[in-house]
C-alpha cells in the first residue's frame, strides 16, 4: 500500500547525478501484457541512463505479475535505489529523468482516492470498510444488542427495518449507535482515514452525526443508500464514484478560495515563475497545480533556486545552472520537502486559464 510516508521517502530522495522515474498504465481495459511491454520498452528508449534501464526490464522480466491497473517505478542505481508500488487505479503512462523521484502523479491520487472510510450502518450495529487508493484495505464490524419485536395489532416488526418505537426500543437503538460512532472514531484513527462516506436511512445517519465529534463530521464528504448485505465491490463502486465527485467540488471551492485571496493580495499568488520564486524562497504552504502541467526550467545546485527562465549561470551565486526536464515535478517534491502541502487538480479551467499553477503562501 502507497502511503504519505512512502511519498515522504521519495521526496526525501536526491540522486547525485539523475534518476528514472517510470509510470505504467497496465489496466486491462488498455490491452494486455504483451501491448504493456511495448509501451514500456518505446518509454525506455527515449531515455539515456542504460544501468537504470537495465534494471527497470529485469523487474518487468522477472519480477512484475502485470496485475493491478498500474505500477509505478523509481530507479537510481548509482545510488542503491529502487522502489516499486503497484497500484489498483490506472495512471497515464509518464518516464522521467531527474535529481529526484517525480512524486506528482502519487500525490494526485493521494489527494483523489486516499484514506476513504466507509461506514454502513443500521439500529445494531454497522460494517467499517477502509478504501486507499481503489483497493480495500480493512474490513470490521460492530454489533450491538438486537432491538427486540414488538407487536401489536398482529404485527411485528423486526430489528434492521421500521416499526413501532417504544421508550426501550430508543434506549437500545440510542446504546447501539453510541456503540458504533466509539467504534468508529478508532477504526478512522487506526486506519488514518481522511474522508468519510455514510450509508444507511436517513434516519440513522442522522443518530449517528449527532453521536460523531465534529472533529469527524468535517470529513464527511457523502452519504448513499445500501443494502448491509451489500458486497465489498459494490461498496467500493460507489465509494470511488461519490468520493470522485466531492473531490472535483473540493478542487473547485480550493481554486475560488485561491483566487479570492490573489484578488484581495492575501498570501497567494498564481504563475509559474512567481510560483518557482517562492517555492526556492521557502514561502509555500499549499502548492495547487494542474495534474498535466508539465514545463522544463532550470535549477542552481548550489543555492538549489528554481527557475523557467533560461540562464546559463545562477543569479544568485553564479553557480551554472542545470536544466530540469519537468520543474513543476521538482517543486512538487521541494514543496513536500519543506513541510508544505500539495493539491494536484485533475480539471479546472479557472487554474488553467491562470497559468496551471499558484500557491497559498506562509508569509
Amino acid at each position: 500500500m502507497f502511503t504519505e510516508k512512502d511519498l515522504r521517502e521519495l521526496v526525501g530522495h536526491q540522486s547525485k547525478t539523475s534518476m528514472m522515474s517510470i509510470y505504467l498504465n497496465t489496466d486491462p481495459a488498455e490491452g494486455n501484457a504483451d501491448s504493456y511491454r511495448l509501451r514500456l520498452r518505446n518509454m525506455l528508449k527515449t531515455t539515456d541512463i542504460s544501468d537504470d534501464v537495465a534494471r527497470i526490464e529485469l523487474f518487468f522480466e522477472t519480477e512484475y505479475d502485470w496485475s493491478g491497473k498500474s505500477v509505478a517505478v523509481f530507479s537510481d542505481v548509482a545510488e542503491d535505489f529502487f522502489r516499486v508500488f503497484p497500484l489498483a487505479v490506472p495512471v497515464k503512462d509518464l518516464v522521467n529523468l531527474g535529481i529526484r523521484p517525480n512524486v506528482r502523479p502519487l500525490a494526485g491520487l493521494l489527494d483523489s482516492f486516499g484514506g476513504i472510510g466507509v461506514v454502513l450502518l443500521d439500529k445494531q450495529g454497522a460494517r467499517l470498510f477502509h478504501f486507499h487508493l481503489g483497493e480495500l484495505y480493512e474490513q470490521e464490524g460492530v454489533l450491538g444488542e438486537p432491538i427486540k419485536q414488538v407487536k401489536t395489532g398482529g404485527s411485528s416488526f423486526g430489528m434492521r427495518g421500521g416499526g413501532l418505537h417504544t421508550p426501550d426500543i430508543d434506549q437500545t437503538v440510542e446504546k447501539n449507535m453510541r456503540e458504533t460512532v466509539a467504534f468508529s472514531i478508532k477504526f478512522f484513527e487506526d486506519n488514518h482515514i481522511k474522508r468519510v462516506l455514510l450509508s444507511g436511512t436517513d434516519d440513522n445517519i442522522a443518530l449517528y452525526k449527532t453521536y460523531l465529534p465534529k472533529s469527524w463530521q468535517s470529513l464527511i464528504i457523502g452519504t448513499f443508500p445500501a443494502s448491509m448485505n451489500s458486497t465489498n465491490q459494490e461498496i467500493l463502486n460507489r465509494a470511488l464514484e461519490i468520493g470522485l465527485k466531492a473531490e472535483q467540488n473540493r478542487e473547485i471551492q480550493l481554486v475560488d478560495r485561491l483566487m479570492t485571496q490573489i484578488a484581495i493580495k492575501n498570501l497567494a499568488i498564481v504563475g509559474l515563475e512567481p510560483v518557482l520564486t517562492a517555492i526556492s524562497e521557502g514561502r509555500v504552504q499549499t502548492l495547487v497545480v494542474h495534474q498535466d502541467y508539465h514545463v522544463s526550467g532550470y535549477r542552481c545546485p548550489d543555492c538549489k533556486v528554481i527557475t523557467s527562465i533560461p540562464e546559463e549561470k545562477c543569479d544568485h551565486c553564479d553557480e551554472s545552472a542545470q536544466m530540469v526536464q519537468d520543474i513543476v515535478a521538482l517543486a512538487i517534491s521541494l514543496t513536500l520537502e519543506a513541510g508544505g502541502d500539495v493539491e494536484v487538480v485533475m480539471k479546472n479551467n479557472q487554474l488553467f486559464d491562470s497559468g496551471q499553477i499558484g500557491a497559498f503562501l506562509r508569509y
